[in-house]
């Protein structure tokens, strides 16, 4: 038996049984098997169809679209742990026994479509979409942003602050992380890959003008991004504590003119003492490269941790 677990938008927290050898209808059509109230749900939206031993879904024709795991799809058998998204729900399909918060595998259909409206019922002015990151991880999440073409303002509030990331008919023009102006956007994306905890909320367009528009895809920052980030979780072990003070050492015995432009900009930070956290942030290169050039620099003996 499965079931599908709303994990972001209007009906987050709510569950849907699926029996088997039934055809489910998902729609706004109130005499659905599945209704979702929302504009950006047809009101014959997708098809679900069990058997014995699996699970499928359909577009019907939808005005947006159906998403399974980030693409597009007009037909496709599901596989647990799979990611659905219709209209701004994000489900999820699990199996009803191994993530069971409450005892929606038990009920009716007509049961588990009331407690879906129930859920929504209670938030007198529900986001757009929301949720936990441990849900459904940053990376998972922007590239159904991205393959669904949503624009707004994808708030992250986790333990190591809070960022937001600008996004236009899918693609990421801007970037920040607690406001700071220190960390540049394509930095704050590459930083904000990092976090695994914590909950997002995607918000209505922001129309302000920013000086800075990231010009990469959607999917080609996922993919740098993703590569600097295990590159960085290798190297970050042979950093000192980003708490730690780095100064300059007095005399100063290496020849400056050995250095290259990104090192002396590092050297220049360092002048009054800053913390390892505060130079990765005010470096205008990636905590990758930075983190390398900073290394490079404690080895060669151009400065010194404390």
């Amino acid at each position: 038996m499965w079931t599908l677990k709303f994990i972001s938008g209007k009906y987050q927290g709510g569950e849907f049984p699926l029996r088997p050898n039934r055809e489910i209808t998902i729609g706004r059509s109130s005499d659905l098997d599945m209704v979702l109230v929302e504009d950006m749900v047809s009101r014959k939206h997708a098809k679900i169809t069990t058997d014995d031993r699996s699970v499928s879904i359909q577009d019907l024709g939808s005005t947006n679209g159906t998403f399974v795991n980030g693409e597009k799809i007009r037909a496709v058998r599901l596989k647990e742990g799979d990611r659905i998204l219709v209209g701004t729900s994000i489900i999820k399909l699990v199996a009803a026994n191994s993530e069971a918060p409450m005892p929606a595998a038990s009920l009716s259909e007509n049961e588990a479509r009331s407690r879906l409206q129930v859920t929504a019922n209670r938030r007198a002015e529900p986001k757009m979409m929301q949720g936990n990151i441990e849900e459904i991880p940053l990376p998972d999440l922007l590239q159904l942003l991205s393959t669904s073409r949503k624009s707004g303002v994808l708030v992250l509030r986790s333990e190591w602050g809070t960022g937001r990331l600008y996004l236009r008919k899918g693609q990421i023009y801007y970037a920040n992380v607690d406001e700071s102006f220190d960390v540049s956007p394509r930095k704050a994306v590459f930083r904000m890959l990092t976090w695994d905890k914590g909950l997002f909320e995607l918000e209505p367009p922001d129309d302000r003008t920013v000086m800075e528009e990231l010009q990469d895809s959607t999917e080609g920052l996922l993919m740098e991004g993703m590569r600097q980030l295990d590159e960085f979780r290798e190297l970050s072990s042979k950093l000192p504590p980003f708490e730690a003070i780095v100064s300059i050492p007095r005399p100063l015995g290496q020849k400056l003119r050995d250095l290259k432009p990104q090192e002396l900009d590092l050297m220049q930070t360092a002048l009054d003492e800053a913390t390892v956290q505060q130079i990765i942030d005010q470096s205008p290169q990636t905590d990758l490269d930075t983190a390398q050039a900073l290394l490079s620099l404690l080895e060669r003996g151009y400065l010194i941790v404390g």
